[in-house]
């Protein structure tokens, strides 16, 4: 097989989340079909793709999520314009919604490492070196994937949430990074199922609406850098 470092990037706007979801399994169908097919083929050759991408109001379980962590009725879903799925991802519930910046890369990763725990590790490291731009410290938390701030203190919260799911070494899901989000609809859920954790915000932390353009270059040189890729 020929290592294939080259990542095609769609910037969706926004997006419904069933439609993106639909969209993304086309395409990680489409890698995982071409790794069977032609998989004695010395020159075999996969493509990579990273979807950006913002969600209307959404909840969404992961495989091994509790539904108790979701705190509304149907009705109530339906009264604050959320809509909510049960998928195919790792991680419990999250929200994703207007003014979060949401990833997905669909790699895949026998053109980069087929080590998935380095790359949930990279994923997170991708967001920390964003972060990071901004004097922003994020930080790992033992045992929950994903990128937090303050740690080990009383006041940790979670910036970035993480999920995904492989299969034969291609990814699909990703992070969803909050910039400007309203903070409002994580009330609604045990965010990831973990109870008295905090979430928040970059434009809370910083104290004024970041430009999402801006967040996303970055997050796409961080990307490059870490993963030896070319967009």
């Amino acid at each position: 097989m020929t290592q294939n470092k080259i990542i095609q990037l769609q910037d969706l706007g926004t997006k419904d989340y069933k439609a993106t979801w639909d969209y993304q399994e086309e395409l990680f169908k489409g890698i995982v079909d071409i790794k069977l097919e032609k998989r004695n083929q010395l020159d075999l050759i996969t493509p990579n793709y990273f979807l950006f991408v913002e969600h209307p109001h959404v909840y969404t379980l992961g495989k091994s999520g509790d539904m108790s962590n979701l705190l509304l009725s149907e009705k109530q879903l339906e009264n604050k314009g959320a809509t909510f799925y049960k998928i195919n991802r790792g991680g419990d519930i999250t929200y994703h919604g207007p003014g979060q910046i949401v990833g997905y890369p669909i790699l895949d990763l026998e053109n980069f490492f087929t080590d998935i725990h380095k790359y949930l590790r990279f994923l997170e490291e991708v967001i920390i070196l964003t972060l990071a731009e901004y004097n922003i410290k994020g930080t790992r938390s033992d045992g929950e994937t994903g990128v937090w701030l303050d740690v080990g203190t009383p006041f940790a919260r979670k910036i970035c949430a993480m999920g995904v799911r492989a299969s034969r070494w291609v990814t699909m899901h990703g992070f969803a990074l909050n910039i400007n989000a309203n903070l409002g609809y994580f009330d609604n859920i045990i965010p990831c199922g973990i109870k008295g954790k905090a979430v928040t915000s970059l434009h809370v932390e910083l104290g004024y609406t970041v430009d999402e353009t801006e967040v996303k270059s970055k997050i796409i040189y961080h990307f490059k850098e870490l993963f030896e890729a070319q967009f």
